[in-house]
């Protein structure tokens, strides 16, 4: 089964808007956190906690390079757990919604039979 504290870290590192964006731009390939932050107009030190923040969940990797420091996405170990705890979820609710479809059928059934 999953870590609890992995899905934590991933899940809280994931509900902020900010730090999606990050990963959405590490996508397209590194950048330095001054990179990260220039097009949201915010501070150096208030990127770099963001950055921080999903350093520590793995979902990205820095390395000082001289003067800056370079981001890149991280491994997919982190996402491979939420994704693990997601359909094991998305099962159960399937199966559970499909058996209130199948109860409700064959309450109207029984209903249209009795009429």
């Amino acid at each position: 089964m999953v870590h609890q504290e992995v899905l934590d870290r991933v899940f809280a590192a994931l509900a902020d808007p900010t730090r999606r964006g990050i990963i959405a731009r590490l996508g397209a390939g590194p950048a330095t956190i001054g990179q990260l932050a220039e097009p949201t107009g915010m501070s150096l030190t208030g990127m770099k906690k963001h950055v921080q923040t999903l350093e520590e969940a793995g979902l990205v990797v820095t390395e000082k390079i001289g003067r800056s420091r370079q981001c890149r996405l991280g491994g997919v170990a982190p996402l491979d757990e939420a994704m693990a705890w997601i359909s094991f979820y998305q099962r159960l609710w399937v199966r559970r919604l499909d058996g209130l479809d199948a109860y409700f059928t064959l309450q109207r059934g029984t209903k249209g039979q009795d009429s």
